[in-house]
């Protein structure tokens, strides 16, 4: 059974295992550098629906069968589902899959949310509750313009900080048992703590969510007594261009230096030179469809063996907004593991 080290951190006991993983994207998304990557691109993000919700409505369950056929289970065999998108009570995961006839716990926590999804699904497998669990989230480009910005029709002009929501999905199934020797494990976890630097700014939610990240990794060293050279990649998600290089500044502060294995998954969906998108990508599907996707496949090869993934997210609403709260950001964080003892990569992270 899980238990706890520290204060924030998790130890896996039995070491859920990820038995299944899909990912899905949109037609920009295809054309970044990891297009070749995900399982399934829509080439039409309105997907023939007559709204943008229930497109990515569609995008999540996509991304949910791909893993659950990887996993060679149906969802009768799923005990839990925990889901979640950026929208207003999570409608778009509702959409996707209240014809699914599966027992469900919907998940908020902004752009964090794939991560706080596999924490809890991680949780239920470990402590002998659930078998198999699936975890999911998604974000659409059009749904979040018209809930946290403007409609798409206004045309508004984007700051130089604004970074572009994915259009995308990723699914995860998290077992207790699996056959095969190459396997890919839940490790540890950390439940961040929400984090508050007084940004007010929407359009720069980088600066938002790095101090909680920051605090995350720092929090997570400390706890397992180790140091950024002992993992193979240390992938952030989404502090786009902005918010990764005031990570880092941060953390050089505390010694702790993660210049040589770490990544962003808001810089890596796109490419910034060519696309515009100013400072990376954002969203709960980027960091969803970049690990279900380019990340969990070099695991498989063991370009990667233990990497930890953080999801962060800025916390706040379109009401909040519009009252001049500020916009406090969290990062829950996983170590992801090969099963088999195997050597440090050390692959240059940025070089994915």
């Amino acid at each position: 059974m899980a238990k706890k080290i520290g204060r924030q951190t998790i130890q896996m006991e039995n070491k859920p295992f990820i038995l299944g993983y899909g990912s899905v994207a949109g037609q920009k998304e295809s054309k970044g550098p990891i297009g070749a990557c995900f399982d399934k691109i829509f080439e039409d993000s309105l997907m023939n629906e007559k709204t943008w919700e229930r497109a990515e409505a569609l995008f999540q369950k996509e991304a949910a069968v791909i893993a659950m056929n990887r996993a060679n289970i149906t969802p009768k065999d799923l005990d839990f589902v925990f889901a979640g998108d950026l929208l207003d009570q999570c409608i778009s995961s509702i959409l996707g899959f209240k014809y699914m006839q599966v027992p469900f716990l919907g998940q908020f926590g902004a752009c964090s949310t794939m991560a706080q999804c596999m924490i809890l699904a991680s949780i239920m497998v470990d402590s002998g509750v659930a078998k198999n669990c699936l975890a999911t989230t998604s974000s659409h480009f059009c749904s979040a313009e018209r809930q946290y910005r403007f409609p798409l029709e206004y045309g508004g002009q984007r700051t130089p900080t604004a970074q572009w929501t994915v259009t995308g999905a990723g699914a995860v199934i998290i077992g207790d048992s699996n056959t095969d020797p190459d396997a890919i494990c839940i490790e540890k976890a950390l439940v961040g703590e929400i984090i508050d630097f007084e940004i007010t700014d929407a359009s720069n939610m980088g600066a938002a969510m790095a101090p909680a990240a920051a605090k995350s990794i720092e929090s997570f060293l400390n706890e397992t007594n180790s140091v950024p050279e002992d993992y193979d990649l240390i992938l952030t998600g989404d502090l786009g261009k902005l918010g990764s290089e005031m990570l880092k500044k941060i953390l050089l502060k505390s010694d702790i230096n993660i210049t040589q294995n770490h990544n962003d998954c808001g810089l890596m969906i796109y490419n910034l030179k060519e696309q515009d998108v100013h400072c990376g990508g954002s969203g709960c599907g980027c960091s969803a469809s970049t690990l279900c996707s380019v990340i969990l496949q070099k695991m498989k090869l063991k370009r990667f063996n233990n990497i930890l993934f953080l999801a962060t997210g800025a916390l706040m609403s379109p009401t909040s907004f519009k009252q001049g709260e500020s916009i406090p950001g969290i990062a829950h964080l996983l170590q992801i593991k090969n099963t088999k003892n195997t050597a440090n990569s050390n692959k240059v992270a940025s070089s994915i």
